[in-house]
């Protein structure tokens, strides 16, 4: 150690580390921050007589390239109009995912902290008034996965959501919706109880198991964590060369555990994706389940157990675990994961993902009820466009529609899908196809399979124009309209003219803590809207 640090103030514990760091960043900084850091080669482990050291100034290093320089970085790239107050950048991945937000993975949300920000009580010197209080009925037309839903319940108030995909308003619902825990748990431990059985006799689950304990040597020998990745990062590794001899060495260990168990797995490429991209020990298990499912006689379980079915699914693709969000194409063997560094292999059980998002849906739903309001909301499955919001409320909760037709909706927050960016029926592709959900691709908005040019743009601003000409009739005379928006077009404030409102105010914020492999500085903008 004396020889490589002169002074033992260049060395850290993990526990001194996080003191130093709190206090040179002034924020929270957890053991866990720190040793995340050493896990994935971000700094070096030292270690000496059975202590773990890291240096000091490879963390300050680390530390100033990334915190110290983020925000002048970002607004020399899209603007010194950014409003870094709404970067929500002290907030942690959990607690922008926080209890039922995460009950199923969903591309093209916003964060639940921006929906308050503009929802609750509070003013600052951005905010200078109050817009909404405990009561008040809420709209969002865009209703997606629910985040407005979610939290105009956690502040007291009503809020109606409107979502042309039939899959997105069950996630809505369920989110939503107050369980029975004790009910739910003990249908969930049955259908495990199934699903274990079902596996001892599997030889899919014997044959994972043996090519487990061989991917552990391999590993072990081949990619030891964190020195493989430390050594990557230095460069004392090419990658991509490396990577692919032993790809390729591992493979004949796979094959031949293959013949020894006198096993194949393929997936059809001709069929739909549900038989594209999930072998067969995992779509018998995830039928097995769904029968499971549509056993139970209550809805609102039912509804719950099809959303945790869903999300188990999604992780059990053959694809990648960097492709995840992506999909390329299938992956029926072994692989060196770029994610992970080392060799992973695909899926054949759905167990320990059923079991594991089944108890976090549990937990999630018990947060949640700890937090809900006696207050009401729905996400109606419709076109937002056409749709007679009194009307099909009626249909759901007869008492509440005469209180919103009283009342009148007191304004919206919204986010209204991007041009071009997102297909939002195909992201859950592979529930419409095991569900049987009906398909309403041609109504959606600004998806991905229309385009981004002048066409595309026109049709985009007649379509949202349409949505906010329709919804305005059952708003109050003084609304307030919130939209969340990346504006790379400019299309907002002549959509604003077209439907007789005007943009008072624009609130440009960062986005950050993005979940996804594309993290390229990228913003969006609130346009508060309001009559002319």
């Amino acid at each position: 150690m004396t020889t490589l640090f002169k002074d033992k103030k260049d060395l850290f514990t993990i526990k001194e580390a996080v003191i130093w760091a709190r206090k040179y960043l002034n924020k929270k900084v957890t053991f866990s921050n720190i040793s995340y850091l050493v896990q994935y080669g971000k700094i070096r482990k030292i270690e000496t007589n059975g202590f773990i050291y890291i240096n000091k100034s490879e963390l300050q290093k680390y530390y100033d390239s990334y915190y110290g320089k983020r925000e002048i970085d970002w607004k020399n790239k899209l603007g010194d109009d950014l409003n870094w107050h709404l970067s929500f950048d002290y907030l942690r991945e959990k607690d922008t995912t926080k209890h039922v937000h995460r009950l199923h993975p969903y591309k093209g949300k916003f964060i639940p902290q921006l929906v308050n920000y503009f929802l609750d009580g509070h003013t600052d010197e951005f905010k200078m008034k109050a817009y909404f209080k405990k009561g008040d009925i809420i709209l969002d037309p865009f209703c997606g996965s629910g985040t407005t839903l979610v939290q105009a319940n956690e502040l007291a108030m009503h809020a109606i959501g409107i979502e042309i995909s039939e899959f997105n308003t069950l996630i809505s619902n369920a989110k939503i919706t107050k369980y029975d825990i004790i009910k739910l748990n003990k249908k969930i431990v049955e259908i495990t109880k199934v699903l274990r059985n079902y596996s001892l006799n599997s030889s899919a689950i014997a044959f994972e198991k043996e090519l487990l304990e061989e991917l552990f040597k391999f590993n072990s020998k081949y990619f030891p964590s964190p020195k493989f990745k430390l050594r990557v990062r230095n460069g004392e590794i090419k990658e991509r060369e490396y990577s692919k001899q032993k790809e390729f060495e591992f493979q004949q260990i796979y094959n031949n555990l293959k013949k020894i168990y006198k096993i194949e797995f393929k997936s059809s490429q001709n069929g739909n994706f549900y038989d594209m991209w999930y072998i067969n020990p995992i779509k018998d298990e995830i039928k097995l389940v769904f029968n499971e499912i549509k056993k139970e006689r209550d809805s609102n379980i039912k509804k719950i157990l099809a959303i945790i079915l869903s999300r188990t699914m999604r992780s059990c693709r053959a694809t990648t675990h960097s492709d995840l969000a992506t999909l390329k194409e299938p992956v029926i063997t072994t692989y060196y994961c770029t994610k992970h560094k080392k060799i992973c292999k695909p899926l054949f059980t759905i167990a320990r993902w059923w079991d594991t998002y089944c108890k976090d849906t549990l937990r999630r739903l018990s947060t949640f009820n700890s937090l809900r309001t006696n207050t009401y909301q729905v996400c109606l499955n419709c076109d937002s466009k056409t749709i007679d919001i009194f009307s099909e409320l009626e249909k759901k909760n007869a008492a509440f529609a005469e209180q919103a037709k009283s009342d009148k909706i007191n304004g919206i927050f919204t986010s209204p899908p991007y041009v071009g960016l997102i297909d939002y029926h195909e992201q859950h592709a592979y529930s419409y196809d095991l569900f049987g959900f009906k398909r309403r691709d041609k109504l959606e908005i600004g998806s991905l399979s229309k385009g981004q040019g002048g066409e595309a743009r026109n049709l985009y601003i007649k379509e949202i124009s349409d949505v906010l000409v329709n919804c305005k009739r059952f708003l109050i005379d003084d609304f307030n309209i919130f939209i969340v928006a990346n504006d790379k077009y400019n299309l907002y404030p002549g959509i604003a003219e077209n439907v007789g409102m005007q943009v008072i105010n624009k609130y440009k914020r960062p986005v950050l803590n993005r979940t996804e492999k594309n993290r390229n500085a990228y913003s969006e903008t609130i346009f508060h809207l309001k009559q002319r």
